[in-house]
């Protein structure tokens, strides 16, 4: 069954008014999922040309303090950076932060990640931005160990966990959706650890490229996790379930509804859900 998700814009509100009434509209009109990007840090607008400004400009939230909040003043919605740098972060406060804001939420988060492309954000918090792949892939192994085990013992290039942990096992588990391009080393390390996988690419590339991937790793193709983006554009309701149909023919899960980058803030509320209701009707 298709699931239905928005976003914040990239480029992160302040005003804690909107903030509020824009996560208990979509809350009340049925969304079964919120995200909001993951950058730790912004950059002056231009300093990355190739790059649309909004995705590195920021400001950014900060998304455990966040979905903290909101989690207290919804009902049924869930969580999920999209992404969150993790190689930034260390792995156990990392595993901290999200296991409390699934007890705190009741259930309703959901952990993505990937590595990014910049490397002034690593130089910031004094991280290496050459390993941050492998460190990756560790730290997945490390938070499923932290989240099924009370006291973990590890000993791995980059961990070293001597019989502790969290003291209490969060539940239920909390998913690891990887976000990432379509490259072989990126595929293969979604395929293996990942729950599902946010492309950054056009989703039936992905997936094509995706499927040996998975099926290597012994995975089930047609259970395994993809978020897609539909845009709500002028196109109206026959042009967005025309594509939402395609979507889900390449095995979505979640549908993520976008606005037109020109409508305002209350027409794009307005149109995401006026497209979650038109779409949820038919498929």
């Amino acid at each position: 069954m298709m699931k239905f998700g928005a976003g914040y814009a990239l480029t992160a509100r302040h005003d804690l008014a909107a903030i509020r009434e824009y996560a208990q509209r979509l809350d009340a009109a049925g969304f079964d999922l919120l995200t909001v990007s993951g950058h730790l840090l912004g950059a002056e607008a231009g300093r990355y040309p190739e790059r649309p400004a909004p995705t590195y400009a920021g400001p950014f939230h900060d998304p455990f303090v966040l979905f903290g909040y909101l989690a207290a003043i919804t009902q049924r919605v869930h969580f999920r950076p999209s992404i969150l740098i993790l190689p930034l972060y260390p792995t156990a406060i990392v595993a901290k932060q999200a296991a409390e804001l699934q007890l705190l939420s009741g259930g309703r988060f959901q952990l993505g990640v990937g590595i990014s492309w910049s490397p002034a954000e690593y130089r910031a918090v004094g991280q290496d931005f050459t390993n941050r792949g492998r460190r990756l892939e560790e730290q997945v192994a490390v938070l499923r160990r932290l989240w099924s085990e009370p006291l973990v013992t590890f000993d791995g290039r980059y961990h070293r966990f001597d019989a502790v942990g969290l003291g209490w096992v969060p539940s239920p588990p909390i998913p690891i959706w990887m976000g990432g391009t379509t490259e072989p080393r990126v595929l293969r390390r979604v395929a293996r650890l990942g729950d599902g996988f946010i492309p950054l690419s056009e989703p039936a590339e992905a997936m094509e490229r995706l499927r040996p991937y998975l099926e290597e790793a012994g995975r089930d193709v047609s259970s395994f996790g993809l978020t897609t983006r539909l845009l709500a554009g002028p196109g109206g309701p026959e042009a967005w379930l025309a594509e939402a149909r395609r979507l889900q023919g390449l095995g979505a899960t979640y549908l993520s509804l976008m606005a037109p980058p020109d409508l305002g803030p209350a027409e794009a509320l307005a149109r995401i859900i006026e497209a979650k209701q038109a779409l949820e009707a038919t498929l």
